[in-house]
């Protein structure tokens, strides 16, 4: 079995001062093979504002031209990345910051002309992560991809969703865990109660009901994709202290999907 754990930090609790970090660097030192993908989302549109870019959204997915996928790229792969490295390095982890671009990790080709630069990832080369998480790495992987078209890169950076990659590098690694950290304790209902468990089946009819909506479809559509491949998903509340070791060593926390 698999010894390698994904975990994807949210950028909504990022600088939140929860333990998602220190537990990652814990979980190395047991032998686990951790690799962490990030977003930052609030952290980015605070710097576009910052310049006088107007942020909009679309399907959840941040509108990207030129401008903004500047900003996107030195926020994300530069301020965000290298402040988690930073981090992970000071609480005694060996981690190395680098994005979906670098080595031709993430493969991806623009969804729609009028989302701009952003991008839908169809393939994955894990060659470079294997090669950190092998030598005693944690991989930090910021969410940008490299346009690809047929065998070749056009050299195009393109903005991807954070959840998106996360499931696609947890799939194409067959890990054994995807563990989504963000600011809720999991899926809820319509009746405002939390599911411990959904199976594939249930997640999609709970998706396509509009019960599972907004920023949690990215997020259940990566654990399908993962949990396809028998990848053990869940979703969970990183605020909550040491959430991450507690999901890892089995605790009853968050939704469980597939």
């Amino acid at each position: 079995m698999s010894d390698i754990l994904v975990a994807k930090i949210g950028g909504s609790t990022l600088g939140s001062h929860d333990t998602a970090l220190a537990d990652a660097v814990a979980l190395q030192q047991r032998g686990l093979r951790t690799l962490i993908v990030h977003g930052g989302g609030a952290i980015t549109t605070d710097w576009l504002d910052r310049y006088g870019l107007t942020t909009r959204f679309q399907r959840g997915l941040r509108v990207t031209d030129t401008d903004t996928l500047k900003v996107v790229a030195a926020v994300m792969a530069g301020v965000v990345n290298k402040e988690l490295v930073a981090s992970l390095q000071a609480l005694g982890g060996r981690a190395v910051g680098l994005s979906g671009a670098d080595g031709g990790l993430l493969r991806a080709r623009p969804i729609d002309e009028s989302l701009g630069y952003v991008g839908e990832v169809f393939q994955v080369d894990v060659a470079v992560l294997k090669g950190l998480v092998d030598g005693g790495f944690i991989p930090v992987v910021a969410p940008l991809a490299l346009w690809w078209e047929g065998d070749k890169p056009r050299g195009q950076l393109l903005n991807v969703n954070a959840d998106t990659a996360a499931g696609a590098i947890a799939a194409a690694l067959a890990a054994r865990w995807l563990v989504f950290l963000t600011d809720v304790p999991g899926i809820r209902g319509r009746d405002g109660a939390f599911f411990p468990r959904l199976s594939s089946a249930e997640a999609q009819a709970l998706t396509e009901a509009g019960v599972i909506d907004g920023g949690m479809i990215p997020k259940v559509k990566a654990c399908l994709e993962a949990s396809a491949t028998s990848v053990a998903t869940v979703i969970i509340d990183g605020r909550q202290e040491h959430a991450l070791l507690e999901a890892i060593d089995g605790q009853p926390l968050g939704t469980i999907v597939g």
